[in-house]
């Protein structure tokens, strides 16, 4: 009886331990990706680039400041090649002023110039059917959405940040 309390007993422990050594390594991994994410943030740092918050660069960029969604926070900006990347946790969608609805991949890239967003990939538009948006640019009062076909917009109903609501797919 006592051996058979003795492999029970092992086999437990053993169980137990798994367990643990699962969970440690869970967040030894989510440990890690913080560390890389702070080790990005510290070389920019030293580099001497704070990143700006998104809202400023676009401004800088001479585009609404509420074209992306509230939440799309997290971006890379390459001066260089004027590649942009914007992250948003969720895809969702943003309904503005002017009755138009904007789609948004949880990764957004194009390329950011004076007045002008281009090559976009993970925006789409509602018209009729979702339809993939190209560019978008900035002329005084107007932004003009390419999608398929360029159309004009005012721009003052996209200076407004807006909360994306969540939708299943892109």
């Amino acid at each position: 009886m006592d051996q058979v309390f003795s492999k029970v007993g092992s086999y437990w422990l053993g169980q137990k331990a798994n367990k643990e050594i699962s969970s440690v390594g869970n967040e030894i991994n989510s440990l890690s990706t913080s560390i890389e994410d702070g080790a990005k943030w510290l070389v920019n740092k030293i580099k001497g680039k704070m990143q700006k918050p998104l809202i400023e660069l676009l401004k800088d960029y001479d585009l609404a400041i509420g074209i992306f969604p509230r939440d799309a926070t997290n971006y890379e900006f390459n001066e260089e090649t004027k590649r942009l990347t914007v992250h948003i946790p969720l895809v969702c969608e943003v309904g503005y002023k002017d009755q138009s609805v904007l789609r948004f991949s949880t990764v957004v890239t194009g390329y950011l110039e004076k007045g002008k967003l281009s090559e976009i990939e993970g925006i789409k538009t509602k018209v009729i059917v979702w339809i993939k948006v190209t560019c978008i640019s900035s002329e005084e009062s107007k932004l003009y959405f390419t999608a398929g076909m360029r159309k004009s917009r005012s721009r003052d109903a996209y200076e407004v940040l807006r909360d994306g609501i969540t939708v299943d797919k892109f």
